[in-house]
């Protein structure tokens, strides 16, 4: 069982230098679909909203693991062709509830996804990419941007692609990232297939109908909003909770409204850098060591931590 220990809100390095507001502004994207112990957004003074209506509790022990994701944005076309050869697919209609389904390594070779074909890349990196991400922007040949989100995977738990190249030695645990992994990928383009096969997990997607400034939806069904959401394990951290996230030097007041495979424990959290490269870039090589704390309303933490 965590242990859970409720804090002060002055134990929190840097909580008055936070963007309160921001972060408010985010937790009222996903309030109303809380339960009813969990505060809805007020006007007035974001900071004393959530001192005067949450407790900060810290769940396990540190030191927690972050990361970062994004959505990407990259080449495709609506029709396969020359250069545009692999594929993001639909969800199959078929798809099992609570049991797992066909491995990675299985649907590929039994072609078991034909005709559910929703956009073409030009690299099975790059959709492989999109699948960890869950949601990505495809540019088309006519400069036009179609946008794709999750919409289901085939229950097979996530297999780290970048833990094995490292357990055989190809690179090494300081080196690596996401760009490290596509590197590799691009000197060594035989084994592309077999590494990429090694994780049992598949991602399906939908397509998308948002505004261009909106962030792709969480599992919540929410825009989720860069820097200020943060993909979290419900298992310990509810969803929809505000969690202060202290990563390295800087600290941030972020909204779990996302979660993901590889996202477990209580002091695991996986940050939304934004789209594009840049946020990319960022997310590529974010690993750094922190603590989560979730605030919890103030008739839940006495609950959880007396």
């Amino acid at each position: 069982m965590q242990t859970a220990r409720r804090l002060a809100f002055s134990r929190l390095a840097g909580w008055a230098e936070d963007d309160h507001a921001a972060a408010l502004a985010t937790y009222a994207v996903t309030a109303d679909l809380l339960g009813p112990d969990w505060p809805r957004p007020a006007s007035g003074h974001a900071r004393a909203f959530f001192e005067d209506r949450f407790y900060p509790v810290a769940i396990g022990t540190p030191p927690a693991l972050l990361t970062g994701y994004f959505e990407p944005e990259i080449a495709g076309a609506e029709a396969a062709d020359g250069g545009f050869r692999h594929p993001l697919y639909a969800a199959p209609p078929n798809l099992p509830a609570g049991r797992p389904w066909h491995s990675r390594a299985e649907i590929e070779a039994g072609n078991l996804l034909a005709g559910l074909e929703l956009i073409w890349l030009e690299s099975p990196v790059e959709a492989f990419f999109a699948q960890v991400q869950g949601s990505v922007r495809v540019r088309l040949p006519d400069g036009s941007v179609q946008r794709f989100g999750f919409a289901g995977r085939n229950g097979h738990d996530y297999r780290s692609i970048g833990a094995e190249l490292i357990r055989r030695g190809e690179v090494t645990e300081a080196e690596m990232s996401a760009g490290a992994i596509r590197d590799w990928c691009a000197r060594h383009p035989g084994k592309v297939a077999e590494l990429l096969r090694l994780n049992p997990s598949f991602v399906f997607f939908r397509a998308l109908d948002l505004p261009e400034e909106s962030g792709p939806p969480g599992c919540m069904g929410r825009p989720v909003t860069a820097r200020r959401t943060i993909a979290v394990d419900p298992d310990h951290i509810p969803l929809g909770a505000p969690v202060w996230v202290e990563a390295g030097a800087s600290a941030t007041l972020m909204i779990a409204q996302d979660s993901g495979s590889a996202i477990k424990g209580a002091q695991r959290g996986d940050i939304f850098c934004g789209s594009g490269p840049a946020a990319g870039e960022v997310a590529g090589n974010m690993r750094i060591s922190g603590r989560l704390v979730t605030l919890f309303p103030r008739v839940l933490a006495a609950r959880i931590a007396p």
